[in-house]
This record gives C-alpha cells, structure tokens and sequence, in this order.
C-alpha cells in the first residue's frame, strides 16, 4: 500500500489504474477526514480539484515543476487560470483604476475583456511553453495575478497586481519570490527582468523584497493615463549552483 502521507505539499506526478496521468501538488487527506467529508474511509491525495483514492493510484513519484506549475506560498496558491475566474477578475482587477494609473494596462476592464483574456491565457498554455500566467489564489478568491512573458535568448519579464484590498500584506513578494524560483531553477531562465514607474513605490518595494535589483532609470520613460513617469529596470539572474 502506497503512503501517500509522504507527499503532502509535494509537487508529484501520479498515474491512476485507467492509465491517467496528473501532475501538481499533492495535499494529503487521511482516512478518517475523508471518511467524514466523502463517506470513504481510505487515505487520498487531492491535486487542485481532483480527489484520488490509493486504491485508486497506481504509482506517485515527487517531480521537478515546470510551465505554468501550480506553486504553494505561505498564504497563497498559484495556479492557472481558469475560465471562472473571468467574473473575479473583472470584479477585483477590472474595475480598479488604480491597475491602469502606471501602465496603461488592464486586459479586465469588461466582463468581455476579461472573459477573453482568460480563453487567451488557457490556449497560450497549450501552444507556447514559456508563456507563464498564474492567478493569486487564496481559498478560492482572486488575490491577484502575476505571470512572464516574452521569453527570448534566456531573459524573460514577469509583471504582477495585487488586488486593491489586500494591497501592502506581503503578497506581491510572496508570489514573486517563488515565480523567480521557479523560472530560474526549474524552467532554466537566466535572467528575469521587469520594470515600473518611479512614483509606483509598492512595486519597487516588492520588486526589492523579493531580490531584484535596479538597474536601469529612464527619464520619462513611460507613458501611462496621459502623464509621463520615470521608468526603472529592474534584473533577477539565476544563482550559480
């Protein structure tokens, strides 16, 4: 019998009896728990919405992550979109003004835009392997989003928002910290890079926090909502070793 206790919080890659295959991280539920919950009195192991039984699995083995992988925080899950998270994320993101006021950006303004956005981000996962957009997950709701893209010779940018309500806890370096990681030692990115306007300190700061390091200051740089701001460059390269 298989003990699947060994693989709780684990990123693992399991196969079942039909010949299925799953690969993200294994959060363990012991026999009693789901004896409760589910009226079934065997140990499982739950990968994002699925429950698999051990009479149920035939083999389990911890793997390296990679692509858009799901990544637990602290107090955060990072997973990939899915297409119910449109009305979340037109909800939280897009009807914040503040998302635009320096970049100029919010694909989520509209429940259609946002709808669209996240049908973009689901076939993009399939069709190009490093493109990486994940949301910010925190018991079911949206706390944010953060993900890379524009992958070329090694270097890719990543960018991030955090949700109006939850801003200046943390969360934003929590979920860089651990996209940094993942890119540079398991996707075997060199370089990651990212950028924001001078007077957008919360990002500095998260950007600081999390170990990136400023490297490049551009007067008047970027053009955001009709207003010019000096733009910094900001660079993570992967540890030797």
């Amino acid at each position: 019998m298989i003990d699947l206790s060994k693989f709780d919080q684990k990123y693992v890659e399991v196969t079942d009896i039909w010949g299925d295959t799953y690969v993200g991280v294994a959060d363990f539920w012991c026999a009693e728990f789901c004896g409760c919950e589910f009226g079934k009195e065997e140990d499982a192991i739950k990968i994002e919405d699925l429950l698999l039984y051990v009479s149920q699995i035939r083999s389990i083995a911890e793997t390296t992550p990679h692509g858009t992988a799901e990544i637990w925080t602290e107090r955060l899950i990072l997973r990939k979109y899915r297409e119910d998270d449109a009305e979340q994320l037109y909800k939280y993101i897009g009807t914040d003004p503040d998302v635009e006021k320096y970049s100029g950006w919010n694909p989520y303004k509209t429940p259609e835009e946002a709808k669209k956005t996240v049908e973009e981000y689901i076939r993009r996962y399939r069709e190009d392997e490093h493109f990486y957009a994940w949301i910010m997950d925190s018991e079911d709701v949206v706390y944010g989003i953060i993900g890379a893209y524009d992958y070329k010779d090694g270097e890719i940018e990543v960018g991030f928002t955090v949700v109006y309500d939850v801003r200046g806890r943390g969360y934003a370096t929590e979920a860089l910290k651990a996209v940094l990681k993942h890119l540079t030692e398991n996707e075997g990115i060199s370089c990651v890079t990212a950028w924001c306007a001078a007077d957008n300190t919360g990002s500095r700061k998260a950007m600081e926090n999390a170990g990136m390091k400023l490297v490049r200051m551009k007067k008047n740089g970027l053009e955001a909502g009709g207003r010019l701001y000096d733009k910094l460059t900001y660079k993570y390269h992967r540890k030797n070793g």
